[in-house]
């Protein structure tokens, strides 16, 4: 018997379809500026882009840092500048930042992807995690196009969870129902149609090593 097709194709044809369609590219529209921004955070140090399919592909402006372009594929694991699995073919410490857009969204290894962020950014980088907002109206554009959204307070317990450092308050991206691109942002999520949450490296571990006890020193000066 032929081994039955895998229902994750056409989960990911039907997220590209949305991303390219009209509500879909007014929200990118609206995250542009943040990309931009995210891009130029540390000049010269370079940058991994992960999206949730091709249509939210950046252009690639050459000589920007940008390391790697990688968005989630129709037969699983990742395509782009090259086709991948986990783990990503970047080496660990690397990068001053990552961006991930909506690819978290999208893929059925959230959790994996985090911790292999966490692992290619250098001490002190930073992860810009840009993720649909479940209770912004927009979301009944999205439904049922093979997107899961979930608050910020859960991506923060997961970016720990990945260590990394969250950053206390998120910012709302996109329109609230009205397909049009809106470019400003907001401070906390509120009803957009996204929001994003930036994450840093720790630079030290949770748990420092505790230092040896200096030995005393004898001078001959000074009696026993």
């Amino acid at each position: 018997m032929p081994l039955p097709v895998p229902d994750r194709q056409p989960k990911f044809a039907a997220t590209d379809a949305w991303f390219a369609s009209v509500a879909g590219q007014a929200l990118l529209a609206s995250e542009a500026e943040c990309v931009r921004i995210a891009g130029q955070q540390s000049p010269g140090q370079p940058y991994v882009w992960l999206g949730a399919g091709a249509s939210l592909l950046p252009p690639d402006t050459g000589g920007s840092g940008l390391l790697l372009r990688l968005h989630c594929a129709e037969q699983g694991g990742w395509a782009g500048d090259l086709c991948c699995d986990l783990p990503l073919p970047v080496v660990s410490e690397s990068c001053a930042s990552v961006i991930v857009q909506h690819a978290l969204d999208a893929s059925p290894v959230a959790n994996e992807l985090l911790h292999e962020c966490a692992r290619i950014l250098l001490p002190g980088g930073i992860l810009w995690l840009l993720a649909l907002n479940p209770i912004s109206p927009y979301r009944l554009r999205w439904q049922g196009q093979g997107l899961a959204a979930s608050e910020p307070i859960r991506w923060r317990r997961r970016l720990r969870a990945a260590g990394l450092n969250p950053e206390p308050v998120s910012q709302g991206v996109g329109p609230t129902w009205n397909v049009a691109p809106v470019l400003d942002v907001q401070e906390g999520a509120g009803l957009r149609a996204a929001f994003l949450l930036r994450a840093h490296k720790r630079r030290l571990p949770m748990t420092p090593m505790r230092s040896k006890p200096h030995a005393l020193g004898w001078h001959p000066e000074v009696a026993a």
